[in-house]
């Protein structure tokens, strides 16, 4: 028997746009995903609308109008609690696992320490998700069934906009809970990451901030979060290549309790159009071309 059948996906992922037409800008969504297997749910101790917690929950329908603009959006399908993809392919907790985990897995990473692994050991406000110990078999083929196929994906989409424009800048999109869980202070309203000045060139991520400090909103830099492995795995300037994140308060457009849109979506979604405006007519009027030699584009 197949040991990924039971959470196979009629689409893991999409991208939107067309590639042969799409300018140097890529926006990816890899946490909005909701599609969440029925053995996955089984196995969980959560019922599904906590398993939704660690949901970047509509944020690939905040960039979506980025399309009509001629550019490409990347999303993910399946729900970032049963596979994260803003990781290293084999960070695994191995106290979660009824055998031995292979050598190469990385067991000792901040994010594993923290239950937020490849295979998430906890959502994001800290309650477990699964009932028992998991099979290593079994998450290894969900490794090979989600997370090398979209990162070979990321990065054909990157180096065929390289080729085209001599670079390509990526765009990673993401949500963050309004409070912090040991904090009683609100968080800003979006988060800048650019791994402190590493990921993009420092152009990048002043256009954003630019664009939307202008529209009223309180935007934070690198601090509480610099960019996950996306960024960092994907940013290489000095190649032509820039990466950024974008954390973006969920109670901007949502009801964090119900899960309910709100008005506030799209007056946010309008302001973020805006701001790919911006930041498509600064690149195309800047030189951050660079060589591709040495850059590594696919998930090792």
């Amino acid at each position: 028997m197949d040991l990924y059948q039971a959470h196979q996906f009629d689409l893991p992922f999409e991208v939107h746009g067309d590639p042969m037409a799409a300018g140097p800008l890529l926006f990816n969504s890899p946490h909005s995903g909701a599609c969440y297997p029925t053995a996955f749910v089984a196995a969980s101790r959560l019922d599904p609308a906590s398993l939704r917690r660690s949901e970047d929950m509509c944020v690939d329908e905040l960039f979506s109008p980025v399309t009509g603009q001629g550019l490409m959006l990347m999303r993910a399908h399946f729900p970032r609690a049963f596979l994260d993809v803003n990781r290293e392919p084999f960070e695994l907790d191995p106290s979660m696992f009824a055998d031995d985990l292979p050598d190469y897995a990385n067991i000792r990473s901040l994010r594993v320490s923290a239950g937020l692994g490849t295979i998430a050991k906890i959502v994001s406000d800290g309650a477990e998700i699964y009932q028992k110990p998991l099979q290593v078999a079994e998450v290894l083929a969900r490794i090979d069934a989600l997370y090398h196929p979209y990162h070979e994906k990321l990065g054909q989409l990157l180096r065929l906009l390289h080729r085209r424009y001599g670079f390509a800048v990526l765009v990673d999109c993401h949500s963050m809970p309004s409070l912090p869980l040991r904090d009683l202070h609100r968080r800003a309203d979006i988060v800048i990451g650019d791994r402190f000045g590493t990921s993009c060139m420092a152009m990048i991520s002043d256009v954003v901030e630019q664009s939307l400090t202008y529209a009223g909103y309180k935007v934070a830099r690198n601090r509480p979060f610099a960019g996950g492995f996306i960024t960092e795995h994907y940013g290489q300037p000095k190649q032509g290549l820039h990466a950024i994140q974008i954390e973006i308060n969920r109670a901007l457009y949502m009801d964090e309790r119900t899960y309910q849109l709100h008005r506030g979506f799209t007056v946010l979604q309008d302001d973020m159009l805006r701001m790919t405006t911006a930041l498509a007519a600064a690149v195309a009027g800047s030189a951050i071309t660079g060589p591709m030699q040495g850059g590594r584009l696919a998930a090792e």
